[in-house]
């Protein structure tokens, strides 16, 4: 019996990268999608209040210090010594989840509040980044 050598090799021989093309563009997702880096915090979202809005626990949120907040805004605070992630509601003065599970908070003269900055961007991991939990209290 006569056998034939065949020799396999994986990709397609000839053809180059469909995004070879793009290597010399230069994106930066720094310049794309942050317009204050000087002013500009990553967080990580923890918790299922912003659910409605499309944040998720893990997410991770881009935050502006140099943005003005406007109401409905989604702004990261220091409420009472604790970060949260709500929805602003200027008028009423109160902090509202994106989820019917949490009631509105009504920010009072006795509570401790700094705005923090406005989410610009929120980033979904789809894969478990171990690092940034080690970041996490």
């Amino acid at each position: 019996m006569l056998v034939i050598p065949i020799y396999i090799e994986a990709g397609i021989c000839g053809f180059e990268s469909p995004a070879a093309q793009y290597k010399e563009l230069g994106l930066s997702l720094d310049q794309l999608l942050i317009k204050h880096p000087d002013a500009t915090f990553i967080g990580v979202a923890s918790g299922e209040s912003m659910q409605g809005v499309g944040i998720f626990d893990g997410d991770l949120l881009l935050v502006d210090r140099a943005v003005d907040a406007k109401n409905n805004d989604v702004i990261v605070a220091n409420l009472n010594g604790l970060f949260v992630c709500k929805l602003l509601d200027k008028t009423n003065a109160r902090l509202l989840s994106a989820s019917p599970l949490y009631g509105p908070v009504q920010l009072t003269q006795e509570d401790e509040f700094q705005l923090e900055g406005v989410v610009t961007l929120s980033i979904r991991l789809h894969r478990a980044n171990p690092e940034l939990h080690q970041c996490m209290p």
